[in-house]
């Protein structure tokens, strides 16, 4: 069997088994290999704009054996998919402002009709995924955070409403009553949106770390400032210690944030 890496195995952990799955911006199609050698589904779709990958995707189907039960089309985004095609989507390894905007271009086409579960993990910008999730109705079930080669990634997994009706409602994930950071509600949701509600909710130090790394770097923008007379960059300052004094308030809530519970 295939071997992924950590990051495409927390993938694959989240992806519902029996569910046919489409993988987009799938590269080397490692995903959907494994998940029909793990026996985790019964079909695939691998998805890839560029030529290159596109063939390289059909070579690992191909030595895989496995060329009939997993469908390689190359096309931009989930154009490459009909509706009602998947019960599963995965999009990994981009930025949270193109996977929000694949899955919204693909939504007004169509493309999600019949798709019930999404795992997504974005490089940078996970805010702007929770809230394009959030904005169509996909009630995020869990979150993970991981190190590899000396970058966190995080995975995201969410159900939409329809397959949802036992589990967690929006509104439960995003209550933002467990943090006991003194800032006004509205900025504790926004938080929550930013670091993660379950992520924030464990507390985890690989959290910790990624946002007090966050911190130092916009110390070290705010210091290179300092050298400026410019009265933007005092307003600029200003905005940027009010971020740092947020990160240090809410991370300080970590250890004492209690998990979820399903209801």
């Amino acid at each position: 069997m295939i071997k992924l890496s950590k990051r495409l195995q927390q993938i694959a952990d989240y992806v519902t088994a029996g569910s046919r799955a489409a993988d987009i911006g799938s590269d080397h199609a490692l995903l959907p290999v494994y998940l029909l050698q793990s026996g985790k589904c019964p079909s695939a779709i691998a998805g890839e704009l560029n030529t290159g990958p596109f063939q390289a995707a059909k070579r690992q189907t191909a030595v895989a054996g496995l060329s009939q039960a997993i469908d390689v089309r190359q096309g931009d985004g989930l154009a490459v998919l009909a509706p009602g095609e998947a019960d599963t989507v995965t999009i990994a390894g981009m930025g949270g402002a193109l996977m929000a905007e694949i899955l919204e271009t693909g939504r007004k086409a169509g493309k999600l009709e019949g798709v019930k579960e999404l795992v997504l993990q974005p490089n940078v910008g996970e805010e702007i995924v929770r809230k394009w999730l959030t904005a169509h109705g996909y009630v995020l079930q869990n979150e993970s955070i991981l190190e590899e080669d000396g970058r966190i990634y995080e995975v995201l997994h969410a159900l939409h409403g329809s397959a949802n009706q036992d589990g967690k409602s929006i509104e439960q994930v995003y209550d933002a009553g467990f943090l006991a950071a003194n800032l006004d509600n509205e900025t504790k949701h926004e938080w929550l949106y930013r670091m993660g509600p379950y992520l924030l909710r464990r507390g985890e130090e690989l959290l910790h770390n990624k946002w007090q790394h966050e911190h130092g770097k916009l110390a070290r923008i705010s210091k290179q400032m300092e050298k400026s007379d410019l009265s933007e960059s005092r307003d600029k300052q200003a905005q940027l210690k009010a971020e740092m004094d947020t990160i240090q308030e809410v991370l300080s809530c970590l250890r004492t944030a209690k998990p979820l519970s399903s209801s």
